[in-house]
């Protein structure tokens, strides 16, 4: 009797422990699925860019679904609009990190959420005609350059690059126009050449036959960091877990990108307004897992080198709070 109601008791008592885990993974199922989350849904301004090709794939491969989160993409006509429409029609944006420091220069408050991308060999370069005899940064003593502004990476890269090349920054003329804009002033002789990134470098390589006059990701601003995500300081501040888990999802999407580049130029058929020929030619550069201040930091100071800030802004105090490498 002692050995049946011993064996009775470990029964019960093994119930109770399925049981108990049962629910336990059921619960740790549910949050997975429906997030401990402040908002199930948040709006992110992006441009036709290979930076932004991560967040494609995370929608194709339902990673954000997966971890509780409804993402919506907005497009944005530029940078400086996605901005000022945070905490209006966007909850985050995508944009360079040149136009996110000035922005907070200027007053905006915002917070970091994420690197997006990182250049490598080709991603961002000066561009000219074919028939152009342009074909070294230190040929033109005052040369005319197309970019997308006038204080923006283009404009920084290209005086920081020229300058190597003994050009003087005060003789470089800028042209502010859209990237599309570009291939069309190029042919026309109204600029020498055009700062452009991908996939604008490869179509005009296709279209009308461009050549690359100089990689400006080279001496000064070799593998420099290129664009990021942020969201104003007001939502970060009232919706913290919402974005640690956006964070999370888009470090998966980063990681995953990085280690498939052919997703990648793939994922650009889709919404960058390229056929697969000229997406299989893309440069793809490197897509950051995590926020790194100090690699961030070196942006905000050329910045300050280049009297695009009025001072040096602190990187760190714009990442999320715990954030240090």
């Amino acid at each position: 009797m002692a050995t049946r109601a011993t064996a009775l008791r470990l029964a019960a008592v093994l119930i109770t422990c399925v049981l108990t885990a049962s629910c336990g993974l059921f619960g740790s199922s549910s949050s997975g699925g429906d997030a401990d989350v402040e908002r199930n849904v948040i709006r992110i301004g992006v441009l036709p860019v290979v930076d932004v090709a991560p967040l494609r794939i995370a929608l194709t491969e339902k990673l954000f679904e997966k971890a509780g989160l409804q993402v919506n993409l907005v497009p944005q006509p530029t940078e400086a609009e996605a901005i000022k429409q945070l905490d209006t029609t966007l909850d985050l944006t995508w944009a360079t990190h040149v136009s996110l420091f000035r922005a907070v220069a200027e007053g905006t408050e915002l917070q970091l959420q994420g690197e997006a991308y990182q250049a490598g060999p080709n991603s961002m370069a000066l561009v000219a005609d074919a028939k152009s005899d342009y074909d070294d940064p230190g040929k033109k003593s005052a040369p005319t350059i197309a970019v997308n502004s006038e204080t923006d990476i283009g404009a920084l890269t290209t005086r920081a690059v020229l300058d190597t090349a003994a050009v003087e920054k005060q003789k470089i003329k800028f042209k502010p126009m859209a990237f599309a804009d570009m291939e069309a002033a190029l042919t026309a002789g109204q600029v020498d050449a055009a700062f452009m990134i991908e996939p604008f470098i490869t179509k005009a390589q296709r279209k009308i036959g461009a050549k690359i006059v100089t990689d400006t990701a080279r001496g000064p601003t070799l593998d420099f960091p290129m664009s990021g995500y942020a969201s104003s300081k007001k939502f970060a501040e009232a919706n913290p877990k919402t974005l640690k888990v956006f964070r999370d999802v888009l470090r998966e999407a980063q990681q995953r990108a990085q280690a498939n580049k052919l997703a990648v130029q793939d994922s650009l058929t889709s919404y960058a307004d390229v056929d697969a020929p000229t997406a299989a030619l893309v440069s793809v550069g490197t897509f950051p897992l995590s926020l790194n201040p100090i690699r961030l930091q070196r942006v905000a100071d050329m910045m300050d080198t280049e009297d695009v800030l009025s001072g040096r802004l602190d990187v760190q105090q714009l990442l999320p709070p715990g954030t240090t490498n």
